[in-house]
């Protein structure tokens, strides 16, 4: 590797161990911040313009060079395939050397690779978020169609993964809803606090030029600039915040993919992958592998392997910036890709859901979900709730001994166990009693879930991602 080909060279006598150039540089991942990096070449060098570091002319140049470069970028991507480059900042100013001469090398005055980075990946991950928060919001709108579609239909409700009581299915995609909605508050959150502009901060210290710092934040749609240098050039909290917001969305796609994989099992068969996400076997020709669920549920491991790495990286740095924080960049890339990709897979999952009705409804039917009902009931005639859990306790095992359910049993055998017990407590029983009684806001009961249907239709509408 030879001094001329690096940003840095004059201080040293001898050539960089190749083996090490390989160890050391980047550009084989951070390409992936060309355009935002040529943004931020675009805003500095109108700042140098302003400050009277650069001619009109020669800013010109630079800005229709940097023009052509992205062009070309677009039209032959192989350019990226350059073994030389160390870093993204070394194969821009490279390539607008040969497409317009000498005037590139006046572009990093005033600036170091230390804010040129931190600028160019804020830059990436507030339009990563966006995309994020786009694929989150399509999900959303799935699972709202999916409940919509079957807000009719009664599903087993489950705690400790044993039935516990009866709850609507729409009820359920809209528990998801709500996971998501966190998530996207959480991924603004995010995005808002990284809208901050490094440039300017140069290696740590600030820069001697007057450069206009709030024009150039302006030009590339940050809200402020970075109030100390030294903490800019090696703050990356954005970059495990996003890491985190990413890990809490993993998570809820992860629990959506564990229901659905069990509700799919032979065993349950409450509900049916369609055929475009599910795979078979090489040997078993019967098989229909829930593998699109599976996937989703692993990669969950990996995002949260990206937040650890990303602390960890951080966590002994002394203060500005240190070659430590290049690992930033394929944990967040990572992240990014993951995430998207299995929120996209996800909502392809829902939207080709079938609901098996008659095996909710039988599963619904089995299984002393009532239990609670009758608990309710006998505490509403006056008897202590957890005196009222005891008997129905004792009721359901004397179901079990007789092999029925609790509605199976004789007004005459209930009510030996209380003489609260009237005819009546049969209508109680049945599962549509049981979903209506839980009207309480946030509840179960059909006119409670369609109000959240409604408010989740209308949060669709005006939350449109931007």
């Amino acid at each position: 590797m030879g001094k001329e080909n690096n940003l840095w060279g004059g201080r040293f006598e001898s050539e960089t161990d190749r083996e090490f150039f390989e160890f050391n540089r980047s550009f084989g991942f951070d390409a992936r911040l060309l355009v935002a990096d040529v943004r931020g070449s675009i805003a500095h060098c109108n700042c140098i313009e302003k400050a009277g570091m650069i001619t009109g002319e020669e800013a010109e140049s630079i800005r229709l060079g940097l023009d052509q470069l992205l062009k070309r970028v677009v039209a032959d991507p192989d350019i990226l395939a350059d073994e030389e480059a160390e870093d993204v900042h070394s194969f821009i100013e490279s390539k607008l050397f040969e497409i317009i001469g000498a005037s590139a090398l006046k572009l990093h005055a005033g600036r170091s690779r230390n804010d040129q980075v931190a600028t160019a990946l804020r830059i990436f991950m507030r339009e990563a978020i966006g995309e994020v928060v786009l694929k989150v919001h399509s999900l959303q709108a799935s699972l709202v169609g999916l409940a919509e579609t079957n807000k009719e239909v009664i599903l087993p409700g489950y705690t400790h993964l044993q039935k516990a009581q009866p709850v609507l299915f729409a009820h359920w995609c809209l528990a998801f809803f709500e996971m998501l909605r966190r998530d996207r508050d959480r991924l603004e959150d995010v995005r808002k606090r990284l809208n901050v502009s490094p440039l300017g901060s140069a290696a740590l210290a600030g820069t001697s030029y007057p450069l206009d710092r709030a024009s150039a934040a302006e030009e590339l749609g940050f809200d402020s600039i970075s109030r100390n240098s030294i903490d800019a050039v090696s703050d990356r909290d954005f970059c495990v915040e996003f890491a985190s917001a990413a890990s809490l969305i993993m998570v809820h796609l992860s629990r959506l993919a564990e229901d659905i994989v069990i509700y799919c099992s032979t065993e349950f068969g409450y509900l049916t992958l369609s055929d475009a996400v599910s795979t078979g076997s090489s040997i078993m020709p019967q098989k229909k592998n829930p593998d699109s669920m599976e996937l989703i549920r692993g990669k969950s491991g990996r995002v949260v392997g990206g937040l650890m790495s990303l602390l960890t990286i951080q966590k002994g740095l002394p203060t500005a910036y240190n070659k430590d924080l290049q690992e930033d960049k394929e944990a967040v890339f990572d992240t990014f890709d993951t995430v998207r990709d299995c929120l996209s897979v996800a909502a392809t999952v829902i939207d080709g859901l079938a609901v098996n009705e008659d095996k909710c409804r039988s599963a619904v039917s089995q299984g002393y979900l009532n239990a609670t009902e009758l608990a309710d009931y006998l505490s509403r005639k006056g008897m202590a709730f957890r005196s009222a859990h005891e008997v129905t306790g004792r009721l359901v095992l004397l179901a079990i001994s007789k092999g029925v359910e609790l509605d199976g049993l004789s007004l005459k055998a209930l009510k030996e166990y209380s003489d609260l017990i009237e005819e009546d407590v049969f209508e109680k029983l049945k599962p549509e009693a049981a979903i209506e009684a839980r009207s309480v806001y946030g509840g179960t009961s059909a006119t409670r879930v369609r109000s959240q249907l409604e408010e989740a239709v209308a949060y669709l509408e005006v939350e449109q991602p931007d």
